[in-house]
């Protein structure tokens, strides 16, 4: 790998890293920042849903996680570059934790999930690397979700017993 190379590399590698943090502290300037305008979001082989565009993915994305606390990883990346654009599959794990009223309506805390994203990377006019289409494969399901029973005073948390492990 030459010089350019490497550094297209560690570019790609810094991207994924912003992706993740903007992702979890709910920076959403920051996180849309790191997508092409016409990015593909497509997370049907893990049951999810295809989208067409950046600004629709993340109206998506910000609804599904409202009042949630996350924490994605991306690890071990391997990488095909083909002139300005390169294929990026990285192995994750995300944990989700959703917020009061999504505990009781859905009847569990968050999950657990690892797969891998696949992912296609532009080298942008502005000299930035930025996702023009993600996928995501969970490797064998999700962890969780846990049955919980929840206790509510208004949107205040009593109290939460775990289904699956009290006696």
């Amino acid at each position: 790998m030459d010089a350019t190379r490497i550094a297209d590399y560690l570019a790609i590698c810094e991207t994924k890293a912003r992706y993740c943090r903007a992702l979890d502290t709910q920076d959403w300037h920051g996180y849309a920042d790191v997508f092409t305008e016409d990015l593909v979001l497509d997370t049907t082989p893990a049951g999810g849903y295809m989208t067409q565009g950046r600004d629709e993915a993340l109206r998506m994305i910000r609804g599904s996680l409202a009042g949630a606390r996350t924490a994605h990883q991306g690890h071990s990346p391997e990488m095909r570059f083909e002139g300005d654009s390169a294929e990026v599959t990285w192995a994750m794990q995300d944990r989700v934790v959703w917020g009061a009223e999504r505990v009781a309506r859905m009847g569990n805390l968050g999950h657990t999930g690892y797969g891998h994203y696949h992912e296609r990377y532009i080298k942008c006019a502005d000299g930035r690397w930025r996702i023009a289409s993600r996928g995501y494969q969970d490797v064998d399901g999700r962890i969780g979700p846990s049955r919980v029973e929840v206790a509510l005073s208004g949107s205040r948390v009593l109290s939460v017993r775990d289904l699956q492990h009290s006696r």
